[in-house]
Order: C-alpha cells, then structure tokens, then sequence
C-alpha cells in the first residue's frame, strides 16, 4: 500500500473436486473450495484500504445464475471493476470443462455482464432491473493463447470480446517487451482501442525458465535465460529477474503504457524492489 496502487486485481479459481473413500467402502466425490470468496476479499480491500479491488470472474465450475448472483453481491458492494476469465480446467481434467449450465467462453462472460449493465437478467420476468455500471476487463495474450491455433485467430477472439462490451485489455505476462508493442499494434489494426495494460512477472529461479514458458506459452529471452543459468545462488537468480523486471518497465513507461500491472505471486518483495526504484 506505501505504492499506493491504482487498484488490486483479486484472482480467483474455481473449486476442485476430490474422490474420497466412504464407510462402504466405495468412493464420494466431494468439492473443496477453502479459499475466501472473491466477494469478500474485494469488500475488504476497498474498505479497508481504499483502494480499488478487480475480482476476476471466471467461467469454469460457476453457472450463469451463480455469476449473476456474484455480480449483484458486488454492484450491491461498490465493486465497479471486473476481469472475465474463462480459467483453466479442473486438475482432474485435460482439457476445460463448462458448468453444464455456464458459459464456455469468455466472451460468453463479457456479454451476460454487458447485460447487466443494460438491465437484462437472467430472469425474464424481472421488470424495471436496476442497470449496473461495471467497467469490464479481458485478457489478451501477446504470444496467443496456448488453446489457439495462430495469432490471427486469437486477436479475432479478443475483438468479439471488446465488441461484446470488454473496456479494457490486461496481457499475459511477457519477459520481452517487443512482444507487447507488436500485440498492441495487431490491436489497433483489427480495431480494438480499449487500452491494452501490460502484465509484468519476476523471474526468480531457474525453474521457471521451463515451468513458465510450458505453462504460458510465453518466451523466456536467451539473454534472460543465459544470466540466470549462470547464477550460481536463489539469491542471484532473483536479482538477476528483479533488474531484467527493472528494464522491462523503465522501457514501457517510456513509451507512454497505460499503467503498470504486476503479478506478484508470493514475491511482492521483488515488486517491492522493482517500484522504489521507479517511483
């Protein structure tokens, strides 16, 4: 909070589902979901700390009646900032999942949200709904998303969702910023001209260097990679990231981004770093 940031996003994952051994020797499938709901920890932090908090809200494991319950929750709160994920498929499963009765996509999210705010619900016989004021974000992916066959088609998908009604665009984390300048320019050319803010991540280990590149599809730069494998300590490898995080947001900032977003992860102290010697 010394940073005093512009807002908080709230991240969020749907509820996994465990098989457990019963007294009849068979198998119950129970639900675990032990995490504060997104809800909560949003009310908290703006009131709090004052300080605008962005739940993210997600397709996987929620219906649509579930979703619109949590936006009323939220509108109801003074919770005006949003970020529509599809999220990942449940660890029991290979590929995503919808709730039999939820939505499969994001862009699906972005528009019953889009609704809202024109005051259609779900409920047809709901006259006179009050209309909410949700300013929605999305994501976009600089180096596309792992799901999507080419660069083309996943700027197609990120165009439906800022026709649908997405305000705003946050990208999946990037270790080279070429990759975000050229993502905003793709932009620009399909139409999209909501602001496009960049996501920004320490590397800290060396196992991220093959972790994160598999689990994101994102590029790790050679000479990013080069310095790190030649690290000798944890304690160099997360300085070697903190100064390559340096850089990158010295860089963007000279070209005139939006706003920093950082994705903090566990090692706000790397952020801590990055933003006493930019501020």
């Amino acid at each position: 909070m010394e940073f005093d940031p512009a807002f908080i996003n709230v991240t969020y994952h749907r509820a996994e589902q465990v098989y457990k051994k019963s007294a009849d020797g068979g198998f119950k499938r129970v639900e675990i979901r032990k995490r504060p709901g997104t809800v909560g920890i949003c009310a908290a932090l703006m009131y709090k700390y004052k300080v605008e908090a962005i739940p993210h809200l997600i397709c996987g494991g929620f219906s649509k009646e579930e979703t619109e319950n949590a936006l009323i929750d939220l509108h109801f709160l003074g919770v005006k900032n949003v970020l529509a994920l599809r999220g990942d498929a449940a660890a029991n499963e290979k590929f995503f999942t919808p709730h039999p009765n939820g939505h499969r996509y994001a862009d699906e999210l972005v528009s019953q949200i889009s609704d809202l705010n024109r005051g259609h619900y779900l409920e047809e016989d709901i006259l006179d709904g009050v209309n909410m004021d949700f300013c929605i974000g999305v994501a976009g992916y600089p180096e596309k998303h792992m799901e999507s066959p080419n660069l083309d088609m996943d700027m197609s998908y990120l165009k439906r969702k800022t026709d649908l009604g997405a305000d705003y665009v946050t990208t999946q984390m990037f270790f080279n910023n070429s990759h975000y300048y050229k993502y905003v320019e793709r932009c620009r050319a399909a139409g999209i001209t909501a602001p496009v803010v960049p996501g920004l991540k320490p590397l800290t280990n060396k196992k991220q260097l093959t972790t994160i590149p598999g689990i994101f599809n994102v590029e790790v730069p050679h000479d990013l990679t080069k310095e790190i494998m030649n690290a000798k300590t944890d304690a160099a490898c997360e300085e070697i990231g903190t100064e390559w995080l340096l850089a990158q947001c010295r860089d963007l900032l000279k070209n005139n981004v939006p706003i920093l977003h950082f994705y903090t992860l566990g090692k706000p102290k790397v952020v801590s770093k990055v933003l006493q010697q930019l501020l």
